[in-house]
């Protein structure tokens, strides 16, 4: 099987567009996937001014697009690293949320690592059972 390289510099464009209409289900996904991207640099680097943070999302958005690129294991496309950027501006606006409604960033920051550990854990359970096909659903 050959490795297949592709570039899209043009915004929303295909491989995005599916039989004619947004696909809006990888871009949610590209979303989501750095929605903790965002949440954890609000925690790491909070001496970090926003501008930087959103570079910190676009710059690593950008090596992974590149790499797959590089690998011929995906699309370098322009519209993942938008919705990636995306993603961690909605993950760093929620810590900030969180942040605020504890009116502390130690318990913040406690609520966010027991948040997390249960995810990781439901997460783990999810690819366990995917694996073991005992979902119902065939993932290859």
């Amino acid at each position: 099987m050959e490795n297949s390289r592709s570039i899209n510099l043009i915004p929303f464009r295909t491989p995005v567009i599916l039989n004619g209409k947004l696909d809006f289900g990888e871009m949610i996904m590209n979303v989501l996937i750095f929605v903790p991207l965002g949440i954890y640099a609000g925690v790491l680097f909070k001496r970090w001014i926003i501008a930087k943070k959103l570079f910190l999302f676009f710059i690593i958005s950008l090596i992974i697009e590149s790499l797959q690129l590089i690998f011929g294991i995906g699309a370098f496309d322009i519209t993942d690293i938008i919705n990636n950027t995306f993603g961690g501006t909605i993950g760093l606006l929620t810590y900030i949320g969180i942040e605020k409604l504890f009116r502390n960033s130690v318990k913040a920051q406690k609520f966010i690592n027991v948040v997390a550990a249960i995810g990781t854990v439901f997460v783990l359970l999810f690819l366990f059972l995917l694996r073991t096909n005992r979902l119902g659903i065939r993932y290859q």
